[in-house]
């Protein structure tokens, strides 16, 4: 598999089927056919429609589309997304509130690298917004990054996280969301040792894999079922000569997609044959729930294939994060060096991908931190999704989560204090 005509060849599909719905949408349009009242071509051409807009999606990063914001002042006020670190695989961003006053709480939102893109977080953002000054880690997609520069697996993530930390300061509020959960409490540890005085105020970790062997899922088993050898194989590809990546060996981003769709088919199927009829009776919008979902949900990115195996050896297989026994450029990090940064862990009763007691395990490792600095909860009714974007976020869990903020705010910072 580990070729570019593979990669070449599901793009070339990909592209093929863009252009059918594309052209059943076009000759459904011919106005010579309105005069034919065949029910088939409406169904065509709304099967067009729906069919180019699902293809054409896959390639094509979301917008954020965070224009303006209501603030306390009742007023509304432009948003301006800045770069503030710019690196080769990914950025720090940060979500500017124009002619706002700076708050108080500074956040870094952690996106998952999983596939889709961090814009994955938009609800998210946007309910942190009027209360923070939210930065984000905006992760780039592979197949555009050229191979001199290099690699980029679990151990550099790491490093960008504590470089995105130190760039932010000491009083920085760390969420890291899903799969980072367990990197960025690395990459928090190694910074208590090295370099107290950079390290965040507190640190919540929102249904990660800290420890996948706690609570077993299907996607704990998938990593347990196969072979290093067999995933290369099957998994990893070459991009092909379309994007500025090419040559770059990858998980590519519609290999990725095969599979969310595949756990989860009569379901989309369902999804899909529903909008084709809603099209056809003209009920569909273009910002639909339909498409608001699946104009974020098919938009995939490259993954690096280091970073893609790395997570399945080292995070899943071999456990090193659950263990304490993660090397990262040669050192050893010691979760226990963690002592005075607030660790609170949040996971959704009904999560299928991380489930509970994956990512509470954080707290059991965080050996030199008090019990007054740790803390956790439990979503009743909420699946992975609703954890970090659904109303169980909006509701219930984002008010503990700033609470959990504002009560470490003001905390001495005794590592730092000493250090100095």
């Amino acid at each position: 598999m580990r070729y570019m005509a593979t990669y070449d060849l599901m793009e070339t599909l990909r592209n093929t089927n863009q252009w059918l719905g594309a052209t059943a949408k076009a000759m459904g349009s011919y106005p010579a056919l309105a005069a034919i009242p065949n029910p088939m071509i409406t169904w065509m051409t709304a099967w067009g429609e729906v069919t180019e807009r699902s293809f054409e999606r896959m390639v094509v990063k979301p917008s954020w589309g965070i224009r303006t914001i209501t603030c306390n002042d009742g007023k509304d006020h432009l948003v301006q997304i800045d770069t503030v670190v710019e690196k080769s695989f990914g950025n720090l961003i940060h979500f500017n509130v124009v002619g706002r006053e700076e708050k108080p709480r500074k956040i870094l939102l952690v996106a998952p690298m999983s596939g889709h893109y961090a814009t994955l977080l938009r609800s998210t953002v946007i309910s942190l917004i009027p209360d923070a000054e939210v930065y984000v880690t905006d992760w780039k997609n592979a197949r555009d990054i050229p191979v001199s520069c290099g690699k980029f697996d679990i151990e550099d993530y790491t490093l960008y996280l504590m470089d995105f930390m130190r760039e932010m300061g000491p009083e920085t509020n760390v969420i890291a969301v899903c799969q980072p959960a367990p990197l960025t409490l690395a990459a928090t540890a190694y910074l208590a040792e090295l370099e107290p005085e950079a390290q965040p105020r507190t640190l919540t970790l929102i249904g990660g894999p800290i420890d996948p062997d706690a609570t077993p899922t299907d996607v704990t088993d998938f990593g347990n079922r196969v072979t290093m050898g067999q995933l290369e194989e099957a998994m990893i590809q070459r991009v092909g000569f379309k994007y500025p990546g090419v040559g770059r060996l990858v998980y590519p981003g519609l290999l990725q997609l095969t599979s969310f769709m595949s756990m989860n088919a009569e379901r989309h199927s369902k999804a899909f044959n529903e909008q084709i009829l809603r099209v056809t009776r003209g009920e569909a919008k273009d910002h639909d729930a339909h498409n608001r979902f699946y104009d974020e949900y098919l938009a995939v990115m490259d993954m690096p294939a280091e970073f893609y195996l790395s997570t399945v050896e080292r995070i899943f297989k071999n456990g090193e994060i659950a263990a304490n026994d993660f090397v990262v450029d040669g050192h050893k990090v010691d979760i226990g060096k963690i002592t005075d940064v607030a660790v609170k862990t949040v996971e959704g009763a009904n999560d299928d991908i991380s489930a509970p007691g994956q990512c509470v395990a954080a707290l059991d490792l965080c050996t030199g931190l008090p019990a007054s600095k740790k803390a956790s909860h439990l979503e009743p009714g909420a699946g992975h999704y609703g954890i970090f974007a659904g109303r169980s976020w909006r509701n219930n869990i984002r008010p503990l989560v700033l609470e959990f903020i504002d009560a470490n705010a003001s905390t001495p910072r005794k590592a730092a204090t000493e250090a100095a």
